[in-house]
C-alpha cells in the first residue's frame, strides 16, 4: 500500500469527521431583579434567538449591594424566563445561586 494515499484517506477521514460534529457556544443573558417588563421581553428575544441558532444561554440575574435581600424576586423572574421559553428551550440547569449571581443554563429542545 502507498503510504501518500494512506495518509491522504486518514486526512479526508479526519475533515469529514470535523464535518459533523455539532458545535455551540454559552451565551450570558444578564439581568437584575428589578428589570422591567418591556427589557425582559427583549432578552426573552435575544434568547429565543440563540437559541435557534443550537447555543446555549446562560441567564444571570445580578444582584448588587442590598438588592440580595430581593432574592425571592430573582427567582420569580428566571421562572417566568423559563416559563415564557418553553416551547422552544429545556431547562438544563436550575436556578441556582454562586454569590451573588443567581444563574439558570437553558438549551435547545
Amino acid at each position: 500500500m502507498d503510504y501518500g494515499r494512506y495518509r491522504y484517506e486518514q486526512t479526508k477521514k479526519k475533515q469529514e469527521a470535523k464535518k459533523k460534529q455539532s458545535t455551540f457556544q454559552i451565551k450570558e443573558i444578564k439581568v437584575r431583579p428589578k428589570t422591567g417588563e418591556h427589557d425582559l421581553q427583549t432578552k426573552i428575544g435575544h434568547i429565543k434567538k440563540f437559541i435557534t441558532r443550537r447555543d446555549k444561554v446562560k441567564v444571570t440575574v445580578i444582584f448588587r449591594g442590598r438588592e440580595i435581600t430581593l432574592s425571592k424576586l430573582g427567582m420569580a423572574m428566571l421562572e417566568k424566563i423559563a416559563a415564557e421559553t418553553e416551547e422552544f428551550a429545556s431547562v438544563e440547569q436550575t436556578p441556582k445561586f454562586e454569590g451573588r449571581t443567581l444563574a439558570m443554563i437553558l438549551g435547545p429542545k
